[in-house]
């Protein structure tokens, strides 16, 4: 007798199709009958496995970085109440990211639902917000036509697509036995106007200096991006998301702006006639020049012109529309103004960036920057960096050299912390499917704050044998939000926490791991944990007082931080203000 198909029999049949490899979440009442369905799959010889994280916070991070990698689907899922609305902030990132994540909210007996029911919520609403599609599933006949929507929703937008899923319907009978056929699809041509790129071409020509400020956009434009530069002597600079994109074989480059920024890219904004802004959403306004014309070109409408001037707009994949307006530009003869640019990002490189990566092997608390370089030359050519959001950013964005194989994943758009190692969860099944280069490196670049949120995660790695190296900057404090107190002109306040021995706790749970606070066993460290095959974690000590300061400080920042600096002296804090001044004396942009 055949066995009876059940609704989620069905999902996992569709979602396989679509290429789901994994589902991330935590096994519990309402969603029982999918991971039993699972667990028949698996038995069956079906591709499919259940990764079971500690928290589903967690599973939303791990599949969000998974589909980033891979293009391809990821799934996520959590139990009724309590167990999906964890999914929410990763699912925020997913989305934000526009990765083709299917998170699967089960939801109490559908009887119930509207009789506060214990731990009824309603994930069809909820998750309006984080998603890109959100629809429950009430009856059998419906089931197959709602996930098959799901999957193009994810795939089309892309993004976040949540599924609604009872756990008494789940376990109905399906009317639909065979999977559908659902496939990646490939990405469209999308060419821009011809009259608007003519317009640009003429702006181009029109100016005398031209600056062009990249983003996550301009993948697969690369080489596009550096001819159009060559044609037009234009300095290039990026997002953080836009780092890895462009910034490897570029002899044009002059770094990052915003919060996080370095080199000549601000200087190169605000003297450019012309700012061209490719594949950018960049969310800092404040560091957009007002006064310079702009073009921007991006394949999606919504995003022109809501950050700053917008003088010109095309709409267009990148790379087609630089195919069509290189032959239309007229040779520029003159690079003054791109070699200035250059001249000033090698000295802020070899200044104010690369004041901490020269003669500090003897000084502690380990400066981060050091340790961030050190990292940068070991870690493998192919490494897939995962980034907690805080100081981690700021070491990734001045110190991690892309080169067109590495991959730097962090929650750059959403801000979320403790994404590191859950992002690294995802990264690292992504490349043990990967036949093709099965011994890549996943570094998680965390800091103690983020690691400390999701600890349980450890115990992750170590269920999956998961080769993801930890590199954790431990300095014992909110690094970043203590700046930001600093630039308001607050002092820092409830941002230090207890110096732990997380080498201590990894061991406990039994991955390898060593506590360094001698920056001259740093390279040693490093090269062991990633000569191990599991993974392994290597706590740094490093100087809590260490700040990032930006390419651009304003008058407004300048006061705050006497004002800080001020107040922490009045407080009885005139040790802390010289030892943060000893710290960062070097990093103090100059003219």
């Amino acid at each position: 007798m055949a066995r009876t198909i059940s609704i989620a029999d069905q999902l996992v049949s569709q979602i396989v199709a679509a290429g789901a490899r994994h589902i991330y979440g935590i096994v519990g009442d309402s969603l029982n009958p999918v991971v039993d369905a699972v667990r028949r799959a698996q038995k069956d010889g079906v591709d499919i496995s259940w990764v079971h994280v500690r928290h589903e916070e967690a599973a939303a991070f791990a599949a969000a970085a998974e589909a980033e990698i891979t293009g391809t689907l990821a799934v996520c899922a959590g139990s009724c109440g309590p167990g999906n609305l964890h999914l929410i902030n990763g699912l925020y990132d997913a989305n934000r990211n526009r990765v083709p994540v299917l998170a699967i909210a089960s939801h109490i007996p559908s009887a119930q639902i509207g009789t506060q029911f214990f731990q009824e919520t309603h994930p069809d609403r909820l998750f309006l917000e984080c998603s890109v599609y959100s629809e429950m599933i009430s009856s059998p006949a419906q089931a197959s036509r709602v996930i098959r929507s799901a999957i193009h929703h994810a795939y089309g937008a892309p993004g976040v697509a949540v599924l609604t899923l009872p756990g008494d319907v789940a376990d109905m009978e399906s009317p639909t036995p065979a999977a559908d056929i659902l496939t990646r699809p490939a990405r469209p041509r999308v060419v821009p106007n011809a009259a608007e790129v003519a317009a640009l071409a003429a702006a181009i020509d029109d100016a005398k200096k031209v600056t062009i400020l990249a983003g996550a956009g301009v993948r697969g434009a690369h080489d596009e991006v550096i001819a159009l530069a060559e044609l037009i002597g234009a300095p290039v600079g990026h997002s953080l998301r836009g780092k890895e994109v462009i910034q490897y074989d570029n002899p044009y480059d002059v770094g990052m702006t915003g919060l996080l920024g370095y080199g000549a890219l601000q200087s190169a904004m605000d003297e450019a006639d012309m700012l061209l802004l490719l594949g950018t959403d960049f969310p800092y306004d404040q560091f957009l020049p007002t006064d310079v014309r702009t073009a921007q070109v991006d394949i999606d409408p919504t995003r022109l012109g809501r950050r700053t001037r917008m003088d010109l707009a095309v709409v267009g994949d990148v790379a087609e529309t630089l195919r069509l307006l290189l032959p239309q530009i007229q040779r520029k003869t003159s690079r003054r103004f791109l070699d200035s640019m250059l001249k000033k990002h090698h000295k802020a490189m070899s200044g104010v960036v690369g004041a901490y990566t020269k003669d500090v092997e003897h000084h502690t608390p380990i400066h981060p920057e050091y340790a961030a370089v050190l990292l940068d030359e070991e870690a493998a050519d192919d490494a897939v960096f995962t980034v907690d959001t805080g100081m981690g950013n700021v070491w990734a964005a001045r110190y991690l050299t892309p080169n067109g194989k590495r991959r730097v994943i962090g929650s750059f758009l959403h801000g979320s912390m403790a994404n590191a190692v859950p992002h690294a969860i995802g990264a690292a099944f992504a490349a043990r499917d990967d036949s093709e280069a099965p011994q890549k490196h996943v570094v998680a670049i965390a800091g103690d704050g983020g690691l400390s949120m999701l600890l349980g995660e450890l115990i992750t790695l170590v269920h999956y044998n998961l080769p993801v190296k930890i590199i954790l900057f431990d300095n014992a404090t909110l690094g970043m939000v203590r700046l930001e107190m600093l630039v308001d002109g607050l002092p820092s306040f409830g941002t230090d926490s207890p110096s732990i021995d997380y080498a201590a706790v990894a061991r406990a749970v039994g991955i390898p791991a060593v506590r360094v606070e001698d920056p001259t066993q740093i390279r040693t460290a490093l090269r062991e944990a990633f000569s191990h095959d599991g993974p392994a974690l290597i706590d740094l000590v490093t100087d809590p007082r260490a700040l990032s300061l930006p390419p651009k400080i304003t008058r407004q920042q300048v006061t705050g931080f006497t004002a800080a600096m001020s107040k922490e002296i009045l407080g009885g804090g005139m040790g802390e203000v010289m030892a943060m001044a000893r710290s960062n004396l070097r990093n103090v942009p100059r003219p």
